[in-house]
């Protein structure tokens, strides 16, 4: 397919979820392996989620240099137990860490007595060295990770901080089958900032399903600012976004007959 332009966005459209997530497992597998070629190491944050479980199963296919990536992720409920099923812990553990085999993964401790320190604890190791790849996708309202309309800021000066989740984004995790109703969900989290998520050399966004159709095309159409934080994306360059037939229903106007 075709990649098309948005501003500074680019995006790509396939009829098959499949091809989707194998287009942007190629996309991962390349950005890791040249990042290891040219400086030994490589560095990426992973979204977890469902949206992101065809991604993570396409990466099976592809060779990437495994044991010489260290391995972040993006948010964390406080509170929450490693081996609770919601656990966004054992999702990175179960998906990536166990199949893959990286060098190093960098868990968020939403366990930790002292918020604050560990979100401070949790920004030195992003900042100790360039991030190569962010692996992220777009919350049903329109957050990245869990920086909500209305909180998110496009220039924070922090790299992790705690977010309060809002009532959509708490309705969002019990859809998905995360939690049993909404009361079960922790109402807050650490979440790794905009700026965090977009100074990785290179911004992977995967959004498929129906259920992102809105999401999608918010994005792609409201004003860049904070009341819809994916806005941001029209911004920046060095990002792509990953759509399947599904979660482009709704933006099928702003793309060529060709997409």
């Amino acid at each position: 397919m075709p990649v098309t332009q948005i501003e500074d966005l680019r995006l790509e459209v396939f009829a098959a979820t499949a091809d989707m997530a194998a287009a942007a497992a190629a996309g991962t597998a390349g950005v890791l392996t040249r990042a290891v070629a040219e400086r030994g190491t490589a560095r990426v944050v992973i979204a977890t989620g469902n949206s992101q479980l065809a991604f993570v199963t396409a990466l099976t296919g592809y060779d990437v240099p495994w044991p010489k990536v260290t391995v972040f992720h993006m948010d964390e409920y406080v509170g929450i137990d490693a081996n609770h099923p919601a656990s966004f812990r054992r999702w990175i553990r179960e998906r990536i860490a166990e199949p893959f085999g990286p060098a190093r993964v960098e868990y968020i401790d939403g366990e930790a007595t002292d918020v604050e320190a560990e979100c401070a604890r949790y920004e030195a190791l992003l900042r100790a060295a360039p991030i190569d790849l962010t692996c992220m996708g777009i919350g049903e309202n329109g957050h990245l990770a869990f920086n909500e309309p209305g909180q998110a800021d496009f220039d924070d000066p922090r790299w992790v901080k705690r977010i309060t989740l809002t009532a959509e984004s708490l309705q969002q995790q019990v859809g998905e089958g995360h939690f049993p109703d909404v009361a079960a969900v922790p109402p807050t989290a650490i979440s790794l900032t905009v700026p965090a998520l977009l100074s990785a050399r290179e911004v992977q966004v995967v959004a498929p399903e129906q259920r992102k159709a809105a999401a999608v095309r918010n994005t792609l159409t409201l004003p860049i600012d904070t009341t819809c934080p994916s806005t941001i994306l029209r911004r920046t360059p060095h990002a792509k976004l990953y759509l399947d037939a599904a979660s482009a229903t709704a933006s099928l106007d702003l793309l060529p007959a060709t997409a």
